[in-house]
């Protein structure tokens, strides 16, 4: 049997990032519709060992290595591309793209941001932005996904939310429909498995609610049964905070500059891309908060 045959019968797929929120989904689903998955971690742990005991063939990588790409992307029909907000991403990017490119690789999820754009102050989503173009000269079919904020995002405030009930962003009146790890992973995986129809696409990627931040505490007192308050801030007492709790100056660079976008409406609307290519129905932020009820308990 021929490796193009093999592919066909049993097409494998290779998901980046597999310990994270969405890596760590997408390749339960793909694993639970039958597919072949290899999993790139950079570290093998317990997570890894998680994903092995699943049914996903580990691979444990470098992703500025051009070889343990290489090794990792050998006989993949496609691949979901995800890095983190850290220094590195167009060298990842560009390292991806050429072992993809000479292993044959026919389709890529790339995991960007709905704020990535030429003119963005953020140098992460710029570099996304520019991650993109790279993407898009390469001879496999490339799908980016632009999410808004992830409603998993609320779990980094649980301790505010729990102990004093109440929650700070310097996100004024904007609004945004917060969007599940769990639903944007039914978008990857369905995309993965069949990707010629989203071939050249650009999906923007929301929750089925847009909401402001006042709004989202009325949800968080609803569920959790007492009162729960939004405090806008200002940027600069947000990247105070975000100093104090030692993030990296390029993560804090990224945040105060999404902030600002956000307040310019940046992050704001809805449709239906869950729905319509991730076949699931969208997950409101009151039952991301049930979900996590114990998260935010006192």
């Amino acid at each position: 049997m021929t490796q193009m045959q093999s592919e066909i019968d049993q097409p494998t797929f290779l998901v980046t990032g597999a310990t994270g929120s969405t890596g760590r989904r997408g390749t339960q689903l793909l694993l639970d519709r039958g597919h072949a998955v290899r999993a790139l971690v950079r570290v093998d742990d317990d997570r890894a060992q998680a994903l092995a005991d699943a049914g996903a063939e580990v691979v444990v990588g470098d992703m500025f290595r051009l070889d343990d790409l290489s090794r990792a992307l050998q006989g993949v029909h496609s691949a979901y591309f995800v890095y983190p907000i850290t220094p590195g991403l167009l060298e990842a990017t560009a390292v991806f793209a050429q072992a993809a490119t000479d292993t044959g690789v026919r389709a890529v999820v790339n995991m960007s941001q709905i704020s990535a754009r030429r003119e963005a102050t953020s140098n992460a989503a710029q570099q996304h932005w520019i991650g993109e173009r790279l993407l898009d000269r390469a001879p496999f079919d490339v799908t980016h996904l632009h999410p808004t904020f992830f409603a998993d995002n609320f779990l980094f405030s649980d301790r505010p939310i729990a102990h004093e009930d109440t929650f700070r962003y310097p996100f004024g009146a904007g609004r945004h429909a917060p969007i599940a790890a769990e639903d944007q992973a039914h978008v990857i995986a369905a995309i993965m498995a069949d990707p010629a129809p989203h071939a050249g696409k650009t999906y923007t990627l929301h929750g089925p609610v847009e909401m402001n931040h006042h709004e989202i505490a009325e949800s968080f007192s609803k569920v959790l049964g007492r009162t729960i308050t939004y405090e806008p801030i200002d940027i600069d007492r947000f990247a105070q905070f975000l100093t104090g709790a030692g993030y990296s100056e390029h993560l804090i660079q990224h945040l105060t500059s999404v902030a600002i976008d956000y307040q310019n409406g940046i992050f704001s609307g809805t449709n239906d891309v869950v729905t319509s290519v991730g076949k699931t129905t969208p997950t409101t932020i009151e039952d991301f908060i049930a979900t996590h009820r114990t998260v935010f308990m006192p």
